[in-house]
């Protein structure tokens, strides 16, 4: 739904508050109604149907339990009204909006509020809310860049950090695992920043080479070596006024991170060849799958580098460490490859979800998200049965030597389930192709109770 045509009502016993979002959003919306007394939500909602509703945490009621919000919240939910919720928190109601997206919440804003990225906020809630799967376009692929799930405590704090974050300047590292998502949670930051319109530039600074590492991120001049035929702008330059995010900056050099460290202190680049420096605006993001205690390492990585780009550090935890987010995830990637593979609706059987639960994914959300995309493109009919998923065995063969047992029993009894699956339960076949006896098999059928 486009906001112009919302209509919305605003809950919140402060009239401050009612007047300041009234006069923001007259002109934004189709119609904006205002009350302070929650005790008249079931007569309003009564009355008219509401596309957004903006919900304050606390009131001064007689209800007295210092979370009002979330019961209204209830109320609301048991009214079965469609509109989406927003509540409205203080600093130090965070905890209590986090829950509240437990229960039914779409998003949460806390005051005092910068209006672009409200606005911003509700535009989004809305046109997730109300676009139903029948209006999809079948040939856009849904995996924008803000587009961030999880519904688990790990993903909700971090969630909430990036609306802290997001609207200052301060630098930002992010650390996790491959495939955790890093790029999306950068881009995410980008997009709630008030730098939103202006460029966003991303550099694999861990693939670059002594040689590139400087034309690439400062530019050059023509002539300042062999092949350098033209003048040429860097990355830095690029993102001038708006964010530049240096991937895998964990991989660089000593001798790199001097230069970049100097770039930095001064806010100014100075091309190859050139004489004259430039100084540049830019919000810079880093990301790196080295654990902070490795990136401390002085022989590895220069710890005034690492205060320089570590104002506020984000840790994304790996999939296997936030299991709550797994099937949220995998019905996202279902919808959005049944639409891109023209398929018709299809849902996972109870067999799909426990083996996506069961597994340890060591590739993260990207190995998810291909394991996903295989399983829809060789499915048939409307049902993603477990015998769809195959589990890369790539990644498998990646995984850390120092595993623990009980991840390695996991293995083991994935292993043994995708193998009797592709030989349909014969399981004199499965025990050949995993060079066991079948009496072994059964030992190990019976260990994981398959």
């Amino acid at each position: 739904m486009k906001l112009k045509n919302a209509t919305v009502l605003v809950v919140d016993d402060d009239p401050d508050v009612l007047t300041a979002v009234r006069l923001l959003l007259k002109t934004e919306v189709s119609e904006v109604v205002t009350e302070r007394n929650p005790e008249n939500i079931r007569k309003l909602l009564s009355a008219k149907t509401y596309d957004l509703i903006m919900l304050d945490m606390n009131f001064n009621t007689s209800i007295n339990t210092g979370n009002e919000g979330l019961f209204w919240l209830r109320k609301i939910k048991e009214l079965k009204s469609s509109a989406a919720i927003i509540m409205i928190t203080a600093y130090g109601d965070i905890n209590l909006a986090v829950r509240s997206l437990k229960e039914g919440a779409d998003d949460f804003v806390v005051k005092p509020w910068y209006n672009d990225i409200l606005l911003k906020t509700i535009a989004e809630v809305l046109d997730k809310s109300v676009k139903p799967a029948s209006e999809s376009n079948p040939k856009i692929n849904s995996l924008n860049s803000n587009e961030l799930i999880g519904t688990s405590d790990p993903m909700l704090e971090i969630f909430h950090k990036i609306r802290k974050v997001a609207p200052t300047d301060a630098n930002i590292l992010i650390l996790g695992e491959n495939g955790t998502g890093k790029d999306l949670i950068a881009r995410a930051i980008h997009q709630q920043s008030k730098r939103a319109g202006k460029p966003y530039v991303k550099v694999d600074v861990g693939s670059l080479s002594e040689g590139l590492f400087e034309s690439e991120l400062f530019g050059h001049k023509k002539g300042a070596f062999t092949d350098a035929r033209e003048d040429r702008m860097g990355r830095f330059e690029a993102a001038d006024t708006g964010t530049l995010f240096l991937d895998e900056i964990g991989n660089i050099s000593l001798h790199q991170q001097a230069k970049l460290l100097s770039v930095l202190q001064n806010r100014q680049v100075t091309r190859l060849g050139a004489n004259q420096a430039v100084e540049v605006d830019i919000r810079l993001i880093c990301a790196t799958n080295v654990s902070l205690k490795d990136l401390s390492n002085e022989n590895r990585f220069r710890k005034d580098l690492i205060y320089r780009i570590n104002t506020v550090e984000i840790i994304i935890p790996p999939l296997r460490e936030r299991k709550d987010d797994i099937v949220p995830l995998a019905r996202h990637f279902i919808r959005v490859y049944s639409q891109k593979y023209l398929k018709p609706a299809i849902e996972p059987d109870r067999k799909a979800i426990d083996k996506l639960l069961n597994y340890s994914f060591p590739g993260n959300v990207r190995e998810l998200q291909y394991t996903i995309e295989r399983a829809i493109i060789m499915a048939e009919g409307e049902v993603l049965e477990g015998k769809d998923l195959l589990f890369s065995p790539i990644e498998q063969a990646n995984e850390s030597p120092d595993v623990s047992e009980s991840r390695l029993s996991s293995i083991e009894r994935n292993t043994i389930l995708r193998v009797i699956e592709q030989n349909n339960g014969n399981i004199s076949k499965a025990a050949k192709e995993l060079g066991i006896t079948r009496t072994a098999l059964y030992r190990r059928l019976s260990k994981y109770d398959i």
